[in-house]
């Protein structure tokens, strides 16, 4: 096929800006149905313990409700974690047990949202409570049996032996406390049975087929009986790719009613009932030899999760890609507490393991008198802890890039040793790597008559660009205007599509509109190849082109594909395609990489920091769109510097009560906050790891960007912070 894009995609604008700043984009809770209720969930107040009474006398003086939904009256529907990822438990109302802080309890059902607060606040809730588990070294330990279908631990070699023979040693325990995701759209559901039984559900969702799959399997009816719409999503980072009990209760509540009912969670509900990044404890020891090359390396995470689920944070899976010396070991324990089930959150694993990695990367150049980027390069490998070689790795040349730029030549590696006026100056850098990923995926490509085209698939465009990085690729290899293609996401009745999650999305649904594409071109070939009337008939079909909007040969040779389709006396042609990974992954590791490099000043009076620049270079293959790309580079480095000096949830010791479920309290960086940023992309091209050899942008630009602030915070104060958040009571001790 002779048309191509780009490996730096044109920066074209979002396809769907104009639809998002004028409001016409619909939201999951902005869909007007006919006879729309509205429900609105009343949750626990205790961490553990049941349910004694219920009641709701003063709920139904409220004008319009129209029922209290609780245990005792609500549909009996199937539980379980057959659909959920990491075994995640819904709580629909099936049992008067309460595990958690703020679990569903009830659902208040009403004409009018105000009058389904007003209800719910009416409803009172009585308890038999027991004393919840929220302390790690109370909770029960136990090593979970799979990490998404590997072993939870791996070793090669004897890492404790050659870590203490090594010439220098560390050995150290870094945290992570609870983050909450918060999109901007609270997680809405509106849900309608239909008058032949199906059910049709416009979610907040990041994959509506797994969507429907949990709908159908809770309810007990075909899957194509449930259609899941979801064309525009404010935000999802991962709290959006499973099916909550919130989504399946709006369901329940309209079958109980027998009316569309709309759930839209409140802010302090989303801190509850929609999962979170859960609390680490990592060690990590190194052993080095005094060149600086690793000997040895051990890398343990400890997590929590919840009573009745799992889900396991694979911190520690970061170091089989990184720099694996030739004795190494990881392994991944869980502590079960009262609190909600974790979930996947931007990076999952990635994200927290390379602070603790990087960190210690820090820690052992200091101890070796070596420039932290020169340890890196030291450490640099071809393969990974599994001996699979790199489809690519353009680690290095991320490192030896965003360094020239930032200067890095100019840091005096003497913590304390520069300044600002009265500030100390910190300068502080990491690496970063993100598994590439794919799952299978569907498109079909319809070429119209009148030249338009369009594309659709089932996957979700949860804001990162998906409808702008597939329409380019409609677009260039079709040889069409962007203006003519017409990209329709987000609903079961396109062709399948995983969720939008793992930064697979692009390089998933992208191969499958490609190969839908080949599939289109083989097919207008067939109908040159029978007509007579046709300038390419007899012209070898590999000598055709798809540009113009048509079909061409050499010298101007060819017709559009309107005049095609016309001629043949067709109203359009589709090209269907399913596209899956292969056996790439058992013979290839396959990653991005980057690296991000920090300059931040310090009162030390204070202990404020406030960060300078960030200069962050990545390769992660093929970029389709550079301006979309960027932006999600941008929002990676953002949620970073959250993560590095804002962000936790903190409980009540006591209650298992979560203390500030609220965006007053639980602190996330503003403008003020957010330095300059500037990106590098790194020219990458891998044939390996999918048909358009992307990789994946979403969540590469979180990683390792807490350990570069926490370096840098140690450069300027000779402080090293091991427990995030990074707060100015933990660097004022310096």
């Amino acid at each position: 096929m002779s048309s191509s894009f780009p490996l730096v995609g044109a920066p074209n604008d979002r396809v769907d800006g104009r639809r998002k700043v004028t409001g016409t984009a619909p939201y999951s809770a902005e869909y007007p149905l006919a006879g729309l209720v509205y429900a609105v969930m009343v949750t626990a107040t205790i961490g553990k313990g049941r349910v004694t009474t219920i009641d709701s006398r003063d709920a139904y003086h409220v004008p319009g409700l129209i029922a209290i939904m609780t245990h005792e009256n609500a549909p009996r529907v199937k539980t379980g974690t057959a659909n959920q990822p990491n075994a995640q438990e819904v709580m629909l109302l099936q049992d008067d047990v309460v595990r958690y802080d703020r679990q569903p309890v009830a659902v208040a059902i009403a004409d009018t949202f105000e009058h389904a607060i007003d209800a719910a606040a009416r409803v009172i809730v009585r308890y038999a409570a027991d004393q919840p588990t929220i302390a790690f070294k109370r909770g029960e330990r136990y090593t979970p049996a799979q990490i998404h279908g590997e072993p939870a631990a791996f070793s090669k070699g004897d890492p404790a032996a050659a870590i203490a023979a090594a010439a220098v040693k560390l050995d150290n325990v870094y945290t992570t406390p609870v983050y909450h995701h918060n999109p901007m759209e609270p997680h809405a559901t509106t849900a309608v049975w239909n008058s032949d039984g199906s059910l049709t559900v416009y979610d907040a969702t990041q994959g509506v087929d797994t969507d429907a799959r949990t709908y159908a399997t809770t309810f007990g009816i075909p899957v194509n009986q449930v259609h899941v719409i979801a064309k525009f999503i404010g935000g999802g980072f991962g709290c959006k790719g499973t099916t909550w009990s919130h989504a399946l209760l709006s369901a329940m509540a309209a079958k109980l009613t027998g009316k569309p009912v709309q759930l839209v969670l409140t802010r302090p509900q989303m801190f509850s009932s929609v999962g979170f990044r859960p609390q680490t404890h990592q060690r990590v020891a190194l052993g080095a030899d005094r060149a600086g090359r690793l000997v040895g390396q051990i890398h343990e995470l400890t997590a929590q999760t919840s009573t009745f689920g799992e889900f396991v944070e694979s911190s520690a899976i970061i170091s089989t890609a990184m720099y694996p010396p030739p004795n190494i070991a990881i392994a991944h324990e869980l502590v079960r507490l009262n609190t909600a089930t974790p979930t996947y959150m931007r990076a999952p694993g990635e994200s927290t393991g390379s602070f603790a990695l990087e960190s210690a990367m820090d820690e052992l150049a200091v101890a070796l008198a070596i420039d932290p980027v020169e340890l890196r390069l030291r450490n640099d490998v071809t393969k990974d802890a599994h001996d699979l070689p790199f489809s690519s790795r353009s680690l290095a040349k991320c490192m030896t890039q965003a360094a020239d730029r930032f200067d890095w030549k100019r840091r005096n590696p003497q913590p304390r040793s520069m300044r600002a006026g009265d500030q100390l100056v910190g300068l502080g850098m990491a690496a970063a790597s993100y598994p590439t990923n794919r799952s299978a995926a569907s498109a079909l490509v319809r070429i119209a008559a009148d030249g338009s085209v369009t594309v659709q698939s089932a996957g979700v465009d949860i804001g990162t660009g998906a409808y702008t990085a597939f329409t380019q690729i409609a677009a260039e290899l079709l040889g069409v205007p962007m203006t003519s293609v017409r990209m329709e996401l987000g609903d079961t009745q396109y062709p399948s599509a995983p969720v939008a999650g793992g930064s697979q999305l692009t390089a998933s649904v992208g191969s499958a509109v490609k190969l839908a594409v080949l599939d289109a071109r083989a097919k207008l070939l067939a109908l040159v190849a029978a007509d007579a009337a046709s300038p390419l008939h007899g012209v070898a079909a590999d000598s055709i082109q798809l540009v113009n909007g048509g079909l061409y040969a050499g010298g101007g040779r060819g017709e559009t594909y309107a005049a095609i389709l016309t001629r043949n006396g067709l109203a359009g042609l589709e090209g269907r395609a399913d596209a899956k990974p292969g056996d790439e992954k058992k013979t290839y590791a396959m990653h991005a990489f980057g690296a991000h490099f920090v300059e931040l000043h310090v009162d030390e009076s204070l202990g404020t920091i406030q960060l300078q620049r960030i200069v962050s270079a990545f390769a992660s293959g093929r970029i389709v769109n550079a301006k979309t790309a960027t932006s999600q580079y941008y929002g990676g480095i953002t949620f970073g510097i959250g993560m590095a000096m804002f962000e936790e949830t903190r409980f009540d010791d006591r209650t298992a009560r979560i203390m500030n479920a609220n965006l007053s309290e639980y602190l996330v960086p503003t403008n003020a906050d957010v330095p300059p940023i500037e990106v590098i992309i790194v020219p990458e091209e891998d044939t390996i790891v999918n048909e358009i050899g992307v990789k994946g942008i979403g969540e590469i630009g979180i990683v390792g960007v807490a350990a570069a602030i926490a370096n840098a915070v140690y450069h300027a104060t000779g402080r090293r912070i091991r427990d995030l958040p990074i707060t100015p009571d933990k660097v004022l001790p310096a």
